[in-house]
């Protein structure tokens, strides 16, 4: 199911591109950060998360991508499902498991 998202993303990949173009124009990259979240309207560790997590889909920083992170989570409900339907099948063909 998917997660509902606060801000479109449209704007994400906006303010994300402007702290990149613009990271040379401020002292440091939170400086940017802080000053291109209040023009946006968000909140900088919330820009901050969102400029991390471009770095790791783009492959110039280490971790788990959002895709991965999108499979692993179906590989997971599916293995939650098969666990459950094993248990289910289990009861129903060993005579001496209580039945529900």
């Amino acid at each position: 199911m998917p997660q509902a998202t606060r801000y479109p993303a449209e704007l994400r990949g906006r303010a994300v591109r402007m702290v990149v173009q613009h990271r040379k124009d401020y002292p440091s990259e939170w400086a940017a950060i802080c000053s291109l979240a209040e023009e946006c309207g968000l909140k900088p560790e919330t820009l901050r998360l969102w400029l991390r997590r471009s770095a790791v889909d783009s492959g110039h920083r280490p971790g788990v991508t959002s895709e991965q992170q999108a499979r692993i989570r179906e590989l997971r409900r599916a293995n939650a499902i098969l666990k459950a339907a094993s248990a289910l099948f289990a009861r129903e063909l060993d005579p001496r498991l209580p039945q529900p």
